[in-house]
């Protein structure tokens, strides 16, 4: 008889919120035999007892064996990570004063961390020193209050920083990821290696047995 086959694919890092994990939770699965499919969505995988978030490092093995035992004839394929983690979070309660209280205070940061910066490398190559010869040099007069050579550069500046990050408020210019989603990609896929690699090295990756 041939067997049946049934493809998984399961991201690196999984957040659930419910302490009754099933594999709807955490794999994607697609098989010709749609009840195959719809069976082990509802199959449960794991059950959490603890009343605080926490991180659980799983080997692909394992749901494999989970797979195997209910249906021995299966064929199972992966597609996606070999080691995964499946973090739970306790529900909370979202507080939009929070929320916001927080995006201000990172706006802050970022506004007068990036305008000290301008102004420190400003200050540093002298710049004001370097407009006023710039005037002088095309006009043949000495420059006396602010020109359009300040007012260009301080727009320039803002366009700049504008195009840089690729939005502004809500609105993206491009659909590519902005640099700081970026970063905030990188150290999230840092946290995650990191994690399975101490998991592993101390055996508490939750695998076949």
């Amino acid at each position: 008889m041939k067997a049946r086959i049934l493809y998984i694919k399961i991201d690196q890092n999984i957040e659930v919120y419910n302490t009754r994990v099933y594999m709807e939770d955490i794999a994607k699965l697609y098989s010709p035999d749609a009840k195959l499919v719809h069976d082990l969505n509802h199959q449960l995988v794991k059950v959490i007892k603890t009343n605080k978030d926490v991180k659980y490092c799983f080997s692909i093995m394992k749901v494999i064996e989970m797979i195997g035992k209910l249906y021995p004839d299966v064929e199972v394929v992966n597609m996606g990570e070999t080691e995964f983690i499946l973090s739970y979070n306790i529900p909370k309660k979202p507080s939009k004063i929070w929320e916001v209280l927080k995006t201000i205070f990172v706006g802050l940061v970022v506004f007068f961390g990036g305008a000290l910066s301008i102004m420190t490398f400003n200050a540093d190559a002298s710049i004001q020193d370097i407009f006023d010869k710039m005037y002088e040099l095309v006009t043949g007069t000495a420059k006396s209050g602010w020109s359009v050579v300040e007012v260009g550069y301080s727009i320039g500046i803002a366009a700049g920083i504008i195009i840089f990050f690729n939005h502004f408020s809500k609105f993206k210019i491009t659909t590519d990821p902005t640099p700081i989603q970026i970063e905030m990609r990188k150290y999230e896929n840092d946290v995650n290696s990191a994690l399975i690699q101490n998991a592993s090295r101390e055996g508490k990756i939750i695998d076949s047995n």
